[in-house]
Parts: structure tokens; sequence; C-alpha cells
């Protein structure tokens, strides 16, 4: 999969006679998130299987600003100094020692904290947008440090492929055995905050305990009816029962397999069959979405592999 930020990749824009440039900027599932333990900085240590999904915000730099800005379409966003957006740009040109700034338009598609990563993901593709802008002073691994200081799903949307990985999510290693398939998202209208599931996190109860787990990987391949566990499923579905609901929902449409993604709310389910997958789409979206809540929100997406 080339990089979703690169230039001269089909997913970016560039219009260097205006100084604008647009860049998809794509959501993450987590088709595989074990916790193994916690850090005395508080942080866990954590085992993923990630991978990008064809389902994008789109960020878009204008530069020659006096200062940095941010505006985005979802109300629900900040616009300020908190931004993570605001604070890639505001660390790379720190970084560089430039004085300059850039305005930041969000047009915003994936969810908010719903477990596929859309501010880390907007984040990356201001830090690669704007280090294509400048020339390439930064390499991707500096670039991924860079990110990281931002949060830790930051250097995985630069690394810009389907990764096994470790540590807080920061070591990254290229996974190659996902084959294509569909994936279907529910978003069931709420947020969660990915902190207070840590916290109530327990690790003597944790479901996804199979120590060769990452050697299977690497060895045999992604089976999505074998393969997909999620640690922190169990502790956000304890407080918020749609998640459970949802995943019943997918089940019923004949998916190989359904998860929470990251600590939640959104629930995916794998299809590789692409007419099967359209079909699950239609009828929940006719039926059961219309019928029972119209909160939720339905998306089909492709593995970006």
């Amino acid at each position: 999969m080339q990089n979703r930020f690169t230039e001269d990749s089909e997913n970016a824009d560039y219009d260097g006679d205006k100084n604008i440039m647009e860049l998809l900027s794509p959501a993450k599932i987590n088709l595989f998130l074990q916790v193994t333990g916690k850090r005395q900085d508080g942080y866990h240590e954590l085992l993923m299987l990630m991978c990008c999904v064809s389902l994008y915000d789109t960020v878009s730099l204008e530069f020659g600003a006096e200062n940095i800005t941010v505006s985005c379409t979802a109300a629900d966003v900040p616009e300020d100094e908190s931004n993570l957006a605001h604070r890639a740009a505001s660390l790379f040109l720190k970084t560089l020692n430039r004085c300059e700034g850039v305005n930041i338009c969000i047009e915003k598609r994936i969810p908010v904290a719903a477990g596929l990563g859309g501010g880390s993901s907007n984040a990356a593709a201001v830090l690669t947008g704007m280090n294509q802008h400048c020339g390439n002073p930064f390499s991707q691994s500096e670039l991924m440090d860079l990110g990281l200081s931002l949060g830790a799903d930051v250097p995985f949307f630069i690394f810009g492929k389907p990764a096994l990985a470790s540590g807080i999510g920061e070591k990254l290693e290229a996974y190659k055995k996902i084959k294509p398939l569909k994936v279907l998202l529910i978003y069931p209208g709420f947020a969660v905050s990915t902190a207070e599931v840590y916290k109530k996190i327990n690790l003597r109860l944790t479901n996804c305990k199979k120590e060769l787990k990452s050697f299977r990987f690497k060895e045999g391949g992604f089976e999505a009816d074998k393969d997909m566990c999620n640690d922190l499923e169990t502790v956000t579905a304890s407080q918020y029962p749609e998640i459970t609901e949802i995943k019943a929902l997918i089940w019923d449409q004949g998916a190989e397999g359904v998860l929470m993604s990251g600590s939640g709310s959104t629930v995916f389910g794998l299809f590789s069959d692409a007419d099967a997958a359209e079909l699950a789409r239609q009828s929940l979206q006719k039926g059961n979405i219309a019928l029972r809540n119209s909160r939720w929100k339905i998306f089909l997406a492709d593995l970006l592999i």
C-alpha cells in the first residue's frame, strides 16, 4: 500500500500555484488488540494488528498563512490549539525552526472518539503534508518520532501500511499477510474515552492471552474467523450494551468475523464477498438502523492493504 498521504498518490492533490494541498486521511481498525501489561509510566503494553480502511477525512493545508488555524466540519472537534492537527503543525514548524503558519481545514467523515483513530490520522496527514511542502527535511522514521510525541497511533498512520504494533503501539512491523476484505462498520453515535477504558481494564481478566498469537500471524496469515480479539471490548461493552447488540446484528448478516475497534465505540465486520457485504449494508441500513436507532451510522469500506 502506498502511504495515504504521499503527494504522488492518487489520494493526494497538491496545487503548487495556490499553495494548497489536499490529503485523504484514513481511519484504522484493530484486527487484534491484546493488552500484555502496564508500564511504570501508566501506559499499557500492547500487541496489535492494525490496518487502515477506505473511510477518509479530507485534510486541506493552505500554506503561506501568518498563523496556524484549524477549521473542521464536525461540531464536536475543537478548532483551537488543543486540536491534534494544530499541535502537529506547531510541532513540525518548531522542530524545523520556521516562523510561518498554515490554515488547516478538516472535512470530517470519520466519527470522533470512536476507536478509528481519526484525530491521529489527521495529525499524521498534517506532518506528512508539511514535510512534503518543505522538501522532505525529515525522513519517515524521524517524522514517526515526531508523531509519537503527539499520540501512540500517529506513527502508524505515517507508516502507512498494515502493521503488527507493540510497545504502546509505536513499534511497527509491516504485515503483508492480509487478504482483500470488505469492512462493514457501525458507529452507534456515542464517543468513548480511551483513557477511561484503560483505567478500568483488569489484566487478570483479559481474553486475548495467546502468547504465540503474533507468531501465528507471521507464519500463517490473518484469518478473520480465528484471529479477531480485542481485550478492551469487554470493558466498553459492559458500559455500553449497544456494542454487544451491534455485534450480534453484524454476525446475523454472515460476517466472517466481528469486533469492536480500539476502545470503541465502532464495531466492524469483515466480508470476503463484496456483494454479501453490500447486501448486509443495505439490510442493516433499511431495517435495523432505520427502525432501531437513528443515531447509528453505517459505512462500507475496504481494507487498505
